[in-house]
């Protein structure tokens, strides 16, 4: 029979929410494992919001918590049993009214998928985040940080020298054109069809 102890310290939660994941309707179990030379055993902690419900219904959700913990615990695989690993279930509200069964049966699936080793990857396979054959975006920002700065137009030359005010983008006048110098931009209707931008 496996013994599951329980997950007492804010340190221990904290890290065990940058394991694996698994979701339910009625609960999130978080999982990790500890260092190898950590005792062998799960610890297991339960988080319960206020979002939740009133104390008195966070209490008896907690208390059919540890009553699914304590009938699933028996029929754990060894293997799982025995790893030195912290589990954190966040419960949900649903899980104050759902079959006591639909319980024990989310902690059968949860148990060992948060449990499970990291499989280690092959050299470049994608990282999380990344696309693999896709080119990343780049916003205007960072495309013109790779340009030259640019120089002063003819248009503005008046005999002396240029300054770092007058040194401004050219891309910035020419989009007035040379008509407009000094106009207020034009408004541009935004990407919903709504009202123009600027109103």
């Amino acid at each position: 029979m496996a013994t599951i102890e329980r997950l007492k310290k804010r340190p221990d939660f904290l890290a065990t929410a940058e394991g694996r994941r698994f979701h339910t309707e009625r609960m999130t179990a978080q999982g990790r494992l500890r260092d190898p030379q950590a005792a062998d055993g799960l610890r297991l902690g339960f988080t319960i919001t206020k979002r939740v419900g009133h104390a008195v219904e966070r209490n008896r959700i907690r208390r059919r918590l540890r009553a699914a913990v304590s009938l699933v615990a028996p029929d754990l695989p060894g293997e799982v049993a025995g790893l030195p690993a912290d589990i954190v279930l966040i419960a949900r509200r649903p899980a104050l009214t759902a079959p006591f069964e639909a319980l024990a049966e989310d902690l059968r699936r949860a148990i060992p998928t948060v449990t499970r080793p990291a499989t280690p990857r092959p050299p470049g396979a994608r990282s999380g985040g990344k696309s693999g054959g896709r080119p990343s975006k780049t916003t205007p920002l960072q495309r013109d940080a790779g340009r030259a700065p640019a120089q002063p137009t003819s248009s503005g030359a008046s005999g002396r020298d240029p300054s770092p005010g007058d040194a401004r983008d050219s891309r910035i006048t020419d989009a007035r054109g040379p008509d407009r110098a000094g106009a207020a931009p034009v408004a541009t209707p935004n990407a919903c069809g709504g009202v123009p931008d600027g109103q």
